[in-house]
């Protein structure tokens, strides 16, 4: 006899076995096609995208539930949950004598592992059915582990309309994750599969809140007398269901890099992403209809993205809002200089403050102007490069070269798109090609990683790519330049020009098409884009007045923290420089050293300012004077001795921009009243002749332009002309130069020659 329960046991592992080959347990339901859940880095759903039967489900691990849930859950449901095999024939037999005493079922006698039976494959509540679950959860029990089933309960338990386990409840109705749940919330949620649909806390709270309690009744024992005491008191309120919507352009990026992943897991910062969309929001009431806004925010350290706002309103379909400008390759203006004044910094071309010109220049028929409509005369680097001035820019880049520009640029990560069969050339870099926001913000960040930049990186997992975009001192230099504000920065009331450790670029398109601005911190990198996507102009948009303000905005709340002490590189030292050679003012004559200033230099080497691109020879001349007078002489009429003058020569186009007391000092002097005779007259300085200072010039009625024929007396060799400062033509001296003024205006005529000599006036066209 004593065998005998041995033999049963051996004959029902049997048949379990045997049933479980021929009619296996449906376990890969909980595999099947599921909703799919988008997570920041703590696990906050940034978006959850409900599965094929618009199921609201997220993916949850047993270690992410609080140990509370889990005791509610088997101390309500299921206490002998660890040690029956599936059954609990206990439980059965209670529930049985219950049916029979009252004529209704009273007690349903499943155990946990029945009802993932039946989640997992539906079964009608009659005793065949029951059987049936019963069967299931014999060989769930056969096949799981007690966590994976509870597992399974914890995704799939019914909790209300479309939401499906216990993450998806919690997030929906207290807005918090399952990990964190009191013993009050724990219990409510561990009673809601009961009824569903009559017990959701944000329609019946009343009923919610009974079945609470008696939840909280079955744990007398298990939890202590005061927790629970205090939990009985907790209200329950619960909010309305709506589905998260944070980054959800982001989430609908990453669901098409990962279409069959349930749960994908960003590097996004939530707290981080909500402020960021918080602040886009407000500046919603200020902007006009149709125009949108992207910002992107990355970890200098990881590369990982903290906050990606890829539309300004998700939900206002009037400015795009699923369109993500974060991808979208637009013009970026002049949002591009950093990096041309690092790539030459690094080709040996210039030093912080190398002398450049604000004037109007013509490069091959290239004629920019500034956004200010103005220029500046002689401007060094720094100060180029923080106005934002675009002759100078355009003038760098025809030393450097466009075309290796923008393969620097590619090889350093950022990629430029060209007009279809374009090839580079100098408009690239006032906004003639297209970048988009995260190629921009990555490249940005190179000034706060030693020169290297990096793509954005979205998943924990995903590799990090890296790509040296500037040296490490040609780094230092360009943030240190860009951290020192200027007058744009000004424009900003409080803006980042006021606070070091933020360096930062505005750029604007052609047209007021985009408007940029991008700032790196020791922490962060962030960039911002405003305008329509469909590529209309909004007149007066422009990176300082629009986007500038959304930049401070976000790097008020996103990095609050005073910049770290940086020491320049070994690469990196300064310099006193003289202007307008370019050199160290250490062995420059002070004769020659027109204008001092201290300049970062790069690798120990301070290259000359430009050669003149209006006239030939050598930066320094030697000259002649007579002695007793200081004006110009030369062999043959001098009256006396002469003195050998060694002297810097400026760019001929920026001697008209030079001050008077600076002109004094820096521009060749009047020849002699001898050497001005036995040449003529041609040595007496260089004056224009026909045309009066003031003059007005008016054309006849709706007739041709006004043609006038500009002439000059004196001079030497060639003459150069120039109208408003750029240059309109050249002809060898004592020669006219005819030209047609297209339009009415103010003009200002000056003539130069090589030597130095030139006159300007003054006239208007009417």
């Amino acid at each position: 006899m004593s065998h005998r329960p041995r033999w049963w046991l051996a004959a029902l592992l049997t048949l379990l076995l045997l049933a479980d080959q021929l009619f296996p347990p449906p376990l890969q339901g909980h595999k099947a096609p599921q909703a799919q859940v988008v997570l920041a880095r703590d696990g906050t759903p940034l978006r959850a995208f409900p599965d094929r039967e618009h199921i609201w489900r997220h993916p949850v691990r047993f270690d992410e539930v609080s140990p509370r849930y889990i005791e509610a859950l088997i101390g309500f449901e299921d206490r002998a949950f660890w040690w029956h095999p599936g059954v609990n024939p206990w439980a059965l037999l209670r529930a049985g004598v219950l049916w029979l005493q009252n004529g209704r079922i009273v007690s349903g006698g499943s155990t946990l592992t029945m009802q993932v039976a039946r989640l997992l494959e539906p079964t009608p509540r009659t005793p065949a059915g029951k059987l049936r679950q019963m069967v299931r959860a014999l060989q769930i029990e056969l096949r799981c582990s007690k966590r994976e089933i509870l597992e399974i309960y914890l995704r799939l338990a019914p909790m209300g309309g479309v939401l499906e386990g216990v993450e998806a409840a919690s997030r929906a109705y207290l807005g918090k994750p399952a990990q964190r749940l009191s013993e009050s919330e724990a219990a409510l949620l561990a009673a809601l599969p009961q009824a569903p649909s009559l017990l959701r806390p944000d329609r019946h709270p009343e009923r919610a809140r009974l079945a609470r309690d008696k939840v909280l009744a079955r744990m007398a024992g298990r939890w202590s007398a005061s927790a629970i005491a205090d939990a009985r008191q907790e209200p329950v309120i619960a909010q309305p269901v709506r589905e998260p919507l944070l980054a959800p352009l982001l989430a609908e990026r990453l669901r098409r890099l990962q279409p069959h992943a349930a749960r994908i897991e960003s590097t996004v910062d939530a707290a981080m992403q909500q402020m960021v969309e918080q602040i886009l929001a407000t500046r919603l009431g200020i902007l006009p209809p149709r125009v949108s806004m992207a910002a992107l925010v990355i970890d200098n350290e990881t590369l990982e993205v903290r906050a990606y706002a890829g539309s300004a309103d998700f939900s206002d379909s009037e400015r795009f809002a699923h369109v993500d400008m974060v991808q979208a390759a637009r013009s970026p203006g002049s949002a591009l200089k950093p990096f041309l004044y690092g790539l030459a910094l690094d080709e040996g071309l210039i030093h912080s403050e190398s002398l450049l010109a604000d004037v109007p220049q013509s490069f091959a028929g290239y004629q920019p102007g500034n956004f200010q409509a103005s220029f500046s005369g002689p401007v060094g680097v720094s100060e180029a490069l923080q106005r934002s001035l675009n002759v100078p820019a355009v003038e760098v880049l025809e030393r450097l070269g466009p075309q290796r520009f923008v393969s620097q640029l590619r090889r350093g990560g950022l990629r430029l798109e060209l007009p279809p069969g374009a090839t580079a050339n100098l408009s690239v870099i006032l906004g003639g090609a297209a970048v988009n926001l995260e190629g921009l913000v990555g490249a940005y960040s190179a000034l706060a990683r030693a020169g290297v930049s990096g793509r954005p990186r979205y998943l924990a997992g995903s590799p990090l790519v890296e790509t040296r975009m500037l040296s490490d001192g040609a780094a230092f230099i360009i943030r240190d330049i860009l951290e020192s504000g200027g007058p744009v920065a000004r424009m900003v009331d409080g803006g980042i020009g006021s606070r070091r450790g933020i360096a930062w670029k505005t750029g604007t398109s052609f047209g007021f098409r985009d408007a940029w601005a991008v700032g790196v911190s020791d922490r962060h990198t962030a960039g911002v884009w405003v305008g329509r996507p469909d590529g209309t102009p909004n007149p007066g948009f422009f990176g300082a007045n629009i986007a500038a303000p959304l930049l401070v905005d976000i790097f008020a709340v996103i990095d609050d923290s005073p910049p770290a002490a940086r020491i320049p590189p070994p690469s990196v030292n300064s310099a006193g420089i003289c202007w307008p050679l370019g050199t160290r003012s250490e062995g420059t004559p002070t004769a020659l050293c027109h204008q001092r200033r201290t300049a970062w230099i790069l690798n120990d080497t301070a290259p000359p300012t430009f050669p003149d691109r209006l006239r030939t020879g050598p930066a320094r001349q030697t000259d002649y004077r007579d002695p007793p007078t200081g004006q110009r002489v030369r062999p043959g009429c001098a009256s006396g001795s002469m003195r050998a003058v060694e002297m810097a020569r400026w760019p001929a186009a920026l001697e008209p921009w030079l001050d008077q007391g600076l002109r004094k000092r820096a521009l060749l002097p009047p020849w002699t009243t001898a050497c001005s005779a036995s040449d003529g007259g041609s040595g007496n300085g260089l004056r224009i002749v026909g045309l009066s200072d003031g003059e007005t010039i008016r054309s006849a009625g709706d007739g041709p332009p006004a043609t006038l024929r500009l002439e000059a007396r004196g001079g030497e060799h060639e003459l150069i002309w120039l109208l408003n400062g750029r240059q309109i033509g050249r002809v060898p001296a004592g020669q006219p130069l005819t030209w047609s003024f297209a339009q009415p205006g103010s003009f200002q005529v000056t003539v130069m020659d090589h030597a130095g000599q030139h006159d300007r006036i003054e006239i208007s066209v009417r």
